[in-house]
Protein backbone atom coordinates (compact mmCIF):
# COMPACT_ATOMS: atom_id res chain seq x y z
CA UNK A 1 0.00 0.00 0.00
CA UNK A 2 1.28 3.37 -1.05
CA UNK A 3 2.23 6.06 1.59
CA UNK A 4 -0.43 8.26 1.29
CA UNK A 5 -2.98 6.11 0.51
CA UNK A 6 -1.97 4.04 3.96
CA UNK A 7 -2.40 6.87 5.48
CA UNK A 8 -5.93 7.78 4.52
CA UNK A 9 -7.01 4.32 5.35
CA UNK A 10 -5.39 5.09 8.97
CA UNK A 11 -7.32 8.54 8.78
CA UNK A 12 -10.27 6.90 8.02
CA UNK A 13 -10.11 4.19 10.12
CA UNK A 14 -9.65 6.36 13.46
CA UNK A 15 -12.92 8.11 12.20
CA UNK A 16 -15.25 4.87 11.71
CA UNK A 17 -13.90 3.99 14.94
CA UNK A 18 -14.06 7.13 16.95
CA UNK A 19 -17.54 7.58 15.97
CA UNK A 20 -18.70 4.37 15.57
CA UNK A 21 -19.58 5.29 12.11
CA UNK A 22 -19.94 0.84 10.61
CA UNK A 23 -21.22 -1.72 12.59
CA UNK A 24 -20.84 -5.66 11.70
CA UNK A 25 -23.47 -6.45 8.99
CA UNK A 26 -24.41 -2.79 7.52
CA UNK A 27 -24.59 -2.81 3.91
CA UNK A 28 -23.13 0.45 2.89
CA UNK A 29 -23.81 2.60 0.01
CA UNK A 30 -20.52 4.65 -1.50
CA UNK A 31 -21.91 7.69 -3.01
CA UNK A 32 -19.18 8.09 -6.02
CA UNK A 33 -19.48 11.53 -7.82
CA UNK A 34 -16.80 10.85 -9.96
CA UNK A 35 -14.68 13.23 -8.48
CA UNK A 36 -11.60 12.53 -6.51
CA UNK A 37 -13.02 12.45 -2.95
CA UNK A 38 -16.14 9.61 -3.28
CA UNK A 39 -13.83 7.58 -5.60
CA UNK A 40 -10.79 7.41 -3.24
CA UNK A 41 -13.41 6.68 -0.62
CA UNK A 42 -15.18 3.49 -2.16
CA UNK A 43 -11.06 2.22 -2.47
CA UNK A 44 -10.15 2.86 1.10
CA UNK A 45 -13.08 1.34 2.30
CA UNK A 46 -12.99 -1.43 0.48
CA UNK A 47 -9.22 -1.71 1.71
CA UNK A 48 -10.44 -1.11 5.45
CA UNK A 49 -13.07 -4.28 4.76
CA UNK A 50 -9.39 -6.40 4.95
CA UNK A 51 -8.33 -5.34 8.62
CA UNK A 52 -10.82 -3.31 10.31
CA UNK A 53 -12.36 -6.29 11.65
CA UNK A 54 -15.81 -5.14 11.23
CA UNK A 55 -17.94 -7.69 8.88
CA UNK A 56 -19.84 -5.14 6.61
CA UNK A 57 -20.60 -5.22 2.68
CA UNK A 58 -20.45 -2.34 0.07
CA UNK A 59 -21.50 -1.08 -3.55
CA UNK A 60 -20.35 2.41 -4.86
CA UNK A 61 -23.54 4.17 -6.77
CA UNK A 62 -22.98 7.14 -8.82
CA UNK A 63 -25.60 9.41 -9.97
CA UNK A 64 -25.08 10.63 -13.49
CA UNK A 65 -27.05 13.96 -13.42
CA UNK A 66 -26.77 14.34 -17.57
CA UNK A 67 -26.67 18.24 -17.42
CA UNK A 68 -25.69 18.08 -20.78
CA UNK A 69 -28.54 15.73 -21.66
CA UNK A 70 -26.41 12.95 -22.59
CA UNK A 71 -25.28 10.00 -20.97
CA UNK A 72 -21.41 10.70 -18.78
CA UNK A 73 -19.10 7.99 -19.75
CA UNK A 74 -18.52 6.18 -16.45
CA UNK A 75 -16.07 3.20 -17.93
CA UNK A 76 -13.22 4.58 -16.49
CA UNK A 77 -14.88 4.14 -13.17
CA UNK A 78 -16.50 0.81 -14.01
CA UNK A 79 -12.69 -0.73 -15.11
CA UNK A 80 -11.28 0.54 -11.62
CA UNK A 81 -14.08 -0.83 -9.55
CA UNK A 82 -13.95 -4.25 -11.38
CA UNK A 83 -10.14 -4.33 -10.67
CA UNK A 84 -10.74 -4.44 -6.64
CA UNK A 85 -13.56 -6.40 -6.50
CA UNK A 86 -16.10 -3.31 -5.70
CA UNK A 87 -19.88 -3.75 -7.27
CA UNK A 88 -20.93 -0.12 -9.13
CA UNK A 89 -24.06 0.64 -9.85
CA UNK A 90 -24.78 4.00 -12.34
CA UNK A 91 -28.45 5.40 -11.97
CA UNK A 92 -29.23 7.83 -14.80
CA UNK A 93 -31.85 10.92 -13.94
CA UNK A 94 -33.09 13.65 -15.56
CA UNK A 95 -31.92 16.11 -12.92
CA UNK A 96 -29.45 18.32 -14.89
CA UNK A 97 -32.21 18.76 -17.26
CA UNK A 98 -34.98 19.84 -14.59
CA UNK A 99 -32.41 22.40 -13.36
CA UNK A 100 -30.97 23.49 -15.74
CA UNK A 101 -33.27 23.42 -19.03
CA UNK A 102 -36.75 23.20 -17.04
CA UNK A 103 -36.75 26.01 -14.11
CA UNK A 104 -33.95 27.58 -15.60
CA UNK A 105 -32.52 28.22 -11.91
CA UNK A 106 -30.38 31.22 -11.33
CA UNK A 107 -29.19 29.75 -8.05
CA UNK A 108 -28.89 26.08 -8.80
CA UNK A 109 -27.30 24.67 -6.08
CA UNK A 110 -29.90 24.19 -3.12
CA UNK A 111 -32.69 22.50 -5.25
CA UNK A 112 -29.99 20.03 -7.35
CA UNK A 113 -28.57 18.90 -3.77
CA UNK A 114 -32.02 18.26 -2.37
CA UNK A 115 -32.88 16.39 -5.61
CA UNK A 116 -29.59 14.21 -5.70
CA UNK A 117 -30.19 13.22 -1.86
CA UNK A 118 -33.31 12.34 -2.73
CA UNK A 119 -32.33 10.05 -5.81
CA UNK A 120 -29.41 8.55 -3.50
CA UNK A 121 -31.60 7.87 -0.54
CA UNK A 122 -34.20 6.06 -2.84
CA UNK A 123 -31.53 4.25 -5.14
CA UNK A 124 -29.91 3.46 -1.25
CA UNK A 125 -32.95 1.54 -0.01
CA UNK A 126 -33.27 -0.16 -3.63
CA UNK A 127 -30.21 -1.93 -2.84
CA UNK A 128 -31.22 -3.08 0.36
CA UNK A 129 -28.42 -0.60 1.75
CA UNK A 130 -28.86 0.82 5.61
CA UNK A 131 -26.10 3.05 5.14
CA UNK A 132 -24.85 5.98 2.90
CA UNK A 133 -20.89 6.93 2.91
CA UNK A 134 -19.82 9.83 1.37
CA UNK A 135 -16.40 11.60 0.76
CA UNK A 136 -16.91 15.11 2.92
CA UNK A 137 -13.63 16.20 4.37
CA UNK A 138 -12.55 18.08 7.25
CA UNK A 139 -12.01 21.30 4.95
CA UNK A 140 -15.51 20.50 3.86
CA UNK A 141 -17.16 20.56 7.46
CA UNK A 142 -14.70 23.99 7.68
CA UNK A 143 -16.37 25.29 5.14
CA UNK A 144 -19.52 24.34 5.58
CA UNK A 145 -19.34 25.79 8.92
CA UNK A 146 -18.43 29.19 8.13
CA UNK A 147 -20.54 29.16 5.17
CA UNK A 148 -23.78 28.89 7.73
CA UNK A 149 -22.63 31.14 10.32
CA UNK A 150 -22.02 34.18 7.44
CA UNK A 151 -24.50 33.29 5.11
CA UNK A 152 -27.31 32.25 7.72
CA UNK A 153 -26.22 33.17 10.75
CA UNK A 154 -26.04 29.97 12.60
CA UNK A 155 -23.37 27.70 14.43
CA UNK A 156 -23.02 24.09 12.81
CA UNK A 157 -21.96 22.58 10.18
CA UNK A 158 -22.66 18.87 8.81
CA UNK A 159 -22.25 15.82 11.26
CA UNK A 160 -19.79 12.90 10.73
CA UNK A 161 -23.40 10.27 11.50
CA UNK A 162 -26.55 11.57 10.84
CA UNK A 163 -29.37 9.52 11.28
CA UNK A 164 -32.42 10.01 8.96
CA UNK A 165 -35.13 8.89 10.25
CA UNK A 166 -37.72 9.25 7.43
CA UNK A 167 -35.91 6.65 5.15
CA UNK A 168 -34.56 5.15 8.27
CA UNK A 169 -30.74 5.29 6.75
CA UNK A 170 -27.89 6.60 8.13
CA UNK A 171 -25.56 8.75 6.70
CA UNK A 172 -21.25 8.56 7.69
CA UNK A 173 -18.70 10.55 6.48
CA UNK A 174 -15.32 8.53 6.90
CA UNK A 175 -12.96 11.11 5.72
CA UNK A 176 -13.81 14.05 8.13
CA UNK A 177 -10.65 13.23 10.41
CA UNK A 178 -8.34 14.07 6.55
CA UNK A 179 -7.94 17.24 4.57
CA UNK A 180 -8.41 17.38 1.20
CA UNK A 181 -4.41 17.35 0.60
CA UNK A 182 -4.73 14.24 2.01
CA UNK A 183 -7.00 12.85 -0.56
CA UNK A 184 -5.39 14.71 -3.59
CA UNK A 185 -2.14 13.37 -2.24
CA UNK A 186 -3.41 9.78 -2.45
CA UNK A 187 -5.09 9.97 -5.29
CA UNK A 188 -1.95 11.12 -7.19
CA UNK A 189 0.36 8.66 -5.38
CA UNK A 190 -1.93 6.06 -7.22
CA UNK A 191 -2.92 7.70 -10.55
CA UNK A 192 -6.41 7.27 -9.77
CA UNK A 193 -9.36 8.16 -12.94
CA UNK A 194 -11.75 10.62 -11.79
CA UNK A 195 -14.61 11.59 -14.15
CA UNK A 196 -14.80 15.44 -14.46
CA UNK A 197 -18.06 17.51 -13.20
CA UNK A 198 -20.22 18.58 -15.86
CA UNK A 199 -22.05 20.62 -14.48
CA UNK A 200 -22.70 24.44 -15.40
CA UNK A 201 -22.35 25.80 -12.07
CA UNK A 202 -18.87 23.79 -11.38
CA UNK A 203 -16.32 26.71 -10.00
CA UNK A 204 -18.70 29.45 -9.58
CA UNK A 205 -20.47 29.00 -6.15
CA UNK A 206 -20.78 29.73 -2.86
CA UNK A 207 -18.99 26.59 -2.07
CA UNK A 208 -15.90 27.46 -4.56
CA UNK A 209 -15.40 31.04 -2.83
CA UNK A 210 -15.92 29.89 0.91
CA UNK A 211 -13.20 27.04 -0.58
CA UNK A 212 -10.95 29.61 -1.52
CA UNK A 213 -10.80 31.62 1.67
CA UNK A 214 -10.18 28.54 3.96
CA UNK A 215 -7.48 27.89 1.81
CA UNK A 216 -5.88 31.29 1.94
CA UNK A 217 -6.60 31.45 5.96
CA UNK A 218 -4.52 28.24 6.22
CA UNK A 219 -1.73 29.50 4.45
CA UNK A 220 -1.43 32.25 6.71
CA UNK A 221 -2.25 30.34 10.04
CA UNK A 222 -1.22 26.48 9.78
CA UNK A 223 -2.75 25.38 12.76
CA UNK A 224 -6.32 26.93 11.82
CA UNK A 225 -7.62 22.97 10.37
CA UNK A 226 -6.39 21.80 13.59
CA UNK A 227 -8.21 24.44 15.96
CA UNK A 228 -11.17 23.92 14.16
CA UNK A 229 -11.20 20.36 14.64
CA UNK A 230 -10.34 20.97 17.89
CA UNK A 231 -13.27 23.54 18.64
CA UNK A 232 -16.07 20.85 16.98
CA UNK A 233 -14.82 18.02 19.14
CA UNK A 234 -14.62 19.93 22.11
CA UNK A 235 -18.09 21.22 22.07
CA UNK A 236 -19.64 18.15 20.26
CA UNK A 237 -20.75 20.22 17.35
CA UNK A 238 -23.31 18.70 15.57
CA UNK A 239 -22.28 15.24 17.04
CA UNK A 240 -18.32 15.93 16.14
CA UNK A 241 -17.56 14.60 20.11
CA UNK A 242 -15.64 11.28 19.88
CA UNK A 243 -17.96 8.70 21.03
CA UNK A 244 -14.49 6.60 21.39
CA UNK A 245 -10.62 7.56 22.31
CA UNK A 246 -8.58 7.39 19.39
Amino acid sequence: MSQHFQRLCGLSRKAITGYEMIQNGDKICVGVSGGKDSVALALVLKKLQKYINIDFDMVAVTLDLRFDGNDTDYSALEKLFAEHGIEYVVKRTDIGNIIFEQRKEANPCSLCARMRRGALHDVTKELGCNKIALGHHLDDAIETFYMNLWNEGRIGTFSPVTYLSIKDLTMIRPFVLAIEQDVIRAVNEIDMPVVESKCPADGVTNRQNMKNWVQERCRQDTSFRAKSLNAFQKKDLDGWGLKNKI
